[in-house]
């Protein structure tokens, strides 16, 4: 089943160009699930957890050396030693919590330069918990009454159209109104009366364009709108950029560069409103409730912001590059390899990396393929780029690879991901005949009733496909959103994907992947993050207009 799928798969990219490959979401990047890790292996029956070195293996499951950066789904970071000693000694006693927030508040001031500073759970808390403030202003009245905002005096935001992604979800959850803004006249006009907040999402898309920053932050200024920067996965400038630079408030996570626990963040800026955001959050009653955090947390993450203060950045950054520069040296040895170490560019996600290279015929390996034998044996190791490679990035003919980000890795583990890797490529293989493509067992044109069983629910929705001899395009018709969709069949092995795409600043992706039986396919649903689901579908039949009219 492994190799048919893909097979069908590889024909089904290959009839793709790039621009169509980048436009449905780069699904060479986001390999299907057939082609991506295995699950974790089973723990013993009757096995209990066991503390210490092997605490995962003692429930099955599988830990991993990070070449990936600080992505949540693989743990984000690994909290420095003093961070850990900090949370095990706040666990020793009991506080009252608004008076540890108070001392933690001005703490952050002391540190970083800003009139105010909260620890919440995670950036997205934070963020959640600015956009209570600006719509309550911290009155308990408005406050107990999110998410349902109607008669606030202020229940809108602003977000530019370069600023929306899938983590606007939390500005979202209070209730509030979200406008689009992809100008500066657009933005300006936006700006009424009902604007309680203009949201940022730091990085480089809007330096220049029709709506820049400091366009945003010049016309906010001028309207009275405070303006929530995201800046989860950037490294805390001292003193604060976006502060600086006109932002009202800005929050970090503080489970990647920083460090700190990975279910903490911290919120900074105007003094008012951060105090109005901890009114919103735990132990207080109301929305921010679900997003409690723990005394340890919130002192660890004190710890991780003490300790960003004394490291020495350059020091940290020319390890990394050390690090990217052994495992080049090892596997640019073999013949045809080629790399290139990757200084890091900007505040977010600032590490070095290391692009790995080659001809995929020559070697008889694709990058997609070198990804998930490491992925799948032992040592684990994850990748970065999203799953390394394999014809990516607009690679032309055969050329293939992966890619490594270096800042989540430890003392060590370069030369095991080095000679790892070294192994692999330099293996001998037999060389690869090419499969004669295969006939598809039928033609799938038409209508398609699809019934998908989620862990705990099920959606009836819609396929209309044209297929033109192994090729597949059409419709995904949903719950919400129809979208196109895409995809082969080569003999019975059915693969259609379809992506929703920037709705409501998220991204949802499905690939089905199954057989063909006569008038049903049925098999498995990738839905990326959200996991899998079952699918069945089946053609639907019309009935036939009534010939010989009503009887009896």
């Amino acid at each position: 089943m492994f190799h048919s799928m893909k097979s069908v798969y590889a024909q089904y990219l290959s009839g793709l160009s790039r621009r169509e490959l980048f436009r449905r979401g780069g699904l060479l990047a986001a390999a299907p699930a057939f082609l991506r890790g295995s699950k974790a292996a089973a723990a013993p029956a009757g096995a209990s957890l066991r503390v210490g070195p092997d605490i995962y293996q003692s429930i099955g499951v599988r830990p991993l050396i990070n070449c990936r950066g600080t992505l949540t789904v693989v743990g984000g970071s690994l909290e420095l030693p003093e961070v850990r000693a900090a949370k095990d000694a706040a666990a020793q006693h009991f506080v009252q919590i608004d008076e540890l927030m108070e001392r933690i508040g001005n703490r952050l001031a002391e540190l970083t330069g800003a009139e105010w500073g909260m620890v919440a759970a995670g950036c997205a808390a934070a963020l959640a918990h600015a956009t209570t403030a600006c719509v309550t202003g911290g009155n308990p009245e408005l406050h107990v009454q999110v998410p349902n905002l109607a008669g606030f005096p202020k229940d809108e935001v602003v977000i530019p159209k370069h600023s929306r992604n899938e983590y606007d979800q939390a500005v979202r959850s209070v209730g509030v109104r979200i406008i689009e803004a992809g100008d500066a006249a657009e933005y300006e006009a936006a700006l009424g009366p009902k604007v309680a907040m203009v949201y940022l999402f730091a990085g480089p898309r809007a330096e220049t364009g029709p709506l820049p920053y400091d366009a945003v932050y010049s016309i906010a200024k001028k309207k009275n709108v405070p303006v929530l920067v995201d800046a989860a996965a950037e490294m805390l400038t001292v003193p604060n950029v976006h502060l600086q630079r006109g932002a009202t408030l800005v929050g970090y996570s503080g489970g990647k560069c920083i460090r700190g626990p990975q279910c903490a963040g911290i919120l900074l800026g105007r003094k008012d409103l951060v105090k109005a955001a901890w009114v919103s959050s735990a132990p207080h009653h109301g929305h921010g409730r679900t997003m409690k955090l723990g005394k340890e947390e919130a002192i660890g993450m004190l710890m991780a912001i003490e300790m960003w203060m004394k490291r020495d950045h350059q020091a940290e950054s020319a390890m990394w590059t050390s690090w990217m520069n052994n495992i080049a040296n090892r596997v640019s040895k073999i013949d045809g390899v080629t790399t290139a170490v990757r200084e890091p560019r900007g505040l977010s996600n600032h590490s070095p990396g290391l692009s790995i290279g080659w001809d995929a015929a020559k070697l008889r390996i694709t990058g997609q393929e070198v990804a998930h034998i490491l992925d799948t044996t032992e040592p684990r190791i994850v990748l970065g780029g999203g799953g390394g490679g394999g014809g990516r990035g607009g690679r032309a003919g055969n050329e293939t690879g992966i890619s490594i980000i270096a800042y989540m890795m430890s003392s060590g583990e370069d030369k095991i991901v080095g000679d790892r890797i070294y192994a692999i490529l330099s293996a001998s293989r037999p060389e690869r005949k090419a499969e004669p493509p295969k006939g598809p067992a039928g033609d799938l044109t038409g209508r398609w009733d699809v019934r998908i069983e989620f862990a705990a629910g099920s959606s009836d929705e819609i396929l209309h496909i044209k297929q033109q001899d192994n090729q597949i395009s059409g419709t995904h018709q949903g719950a919400f959103v129809t979208r196109d969709c895409s995809g082969a069949i080569a003999g019975d092995d059915v693969v259609i994907a379809s992506n929703m795409g920037e709705v409501h600043g998220a991204a949802l992706s499905y690939r089905f992947s199954g057989k063909l039986a006569g008038d049903t396919m049925s098999g498995m649903l990738d839905m990326g993050e959200y996991l899998d689901a079952k699918w069945t579908a089946r053609r639907h039949v019309f009935a036939r207009p009534n010939q010989g009219g009503d009887v009896g």
